[in-house]
């Protein structure tokens, strides 16, 4: 997913996104423990993706408070 993406999307819907993500990021992490994934470059990507939607996240929520 994208930066331009991510700021597209309202805050519920990337709080809905962040917890779909983690999910997907903990699946593929414990399919690829038992057996090896052919594509390892998917965890990785899960992980950036759930930094971006944190940090969007933690950004909105700053600029609320500091208005």
């Amino acid at each position: 997913m994208k930066q331009e993406e991510i700021k597209e999307l309202s805050t519920a819907d990337l709080i809905e996104r962040l917890e779909e993500e983690k999910m997907r990021y903990t699946k593929t992490s414990l399919h690829h423990v038992v057996s090896p994934i052919e594509n390892v470059q998917t965890i990785k990507e899960n992980r950036k993706t759930i930094a971006r939607l944190s940090t969007e996240i933690r950004k909105r929520e700053l600029e609320v408070a500091n208005k």
